[in-house]
């Protein structure tokens, strides 16, 4: 199991935006293709309250792979992030992907 971790910066206010998206949108489209959330975080105290966290659990990067490239590629996200960034612009100003593996003594986090 490998975890990708993605924080996605926000233009100051945009953050209720972006949450909403993932709410109504993006969270129904991964469970369409088999893409596991494992945590979705915000700041609460601290420098980077403009920051979404979250964390997808894949079985390999292959899986990765193969399951991004047909999200970015799906048709009902396509048009919803279009319509998305017509009514709001973009939102997102700067995207940070990492790719973590847990170590043997690792239990529960995630």
């Amino acid at each position: 199991m490998i975890y990708e971790m993605r924080v996605y910066t926000c233009a100051p206010g945009q953050l209720p935006v972006l949450l909403k998206r993932f709410e109504d949108t993006t969270l129904r489209i991964w469970k369409r293709l088999g893409i596991r959330p494992a945590g979705f975080l915000t700041t609460a105290v601290g420098p980077r309250n403009t920051d979404l966290t979250y964390f997808l659990a894949w079985d390999s990067l292959a899986e990765r792979e193969e399951k991004w490239g047909q999200f970015m590629a799906d048709e009902e996200w396509c048009k919803a992030r279009a319509e998305h960034v017509a009514t709001y612009g973009e939102v997102v100003t700067n995207i940070a992907t990492s790719f973590m593996q847990p170590t043997a003594f690792s239990t529960g986090l995630l």
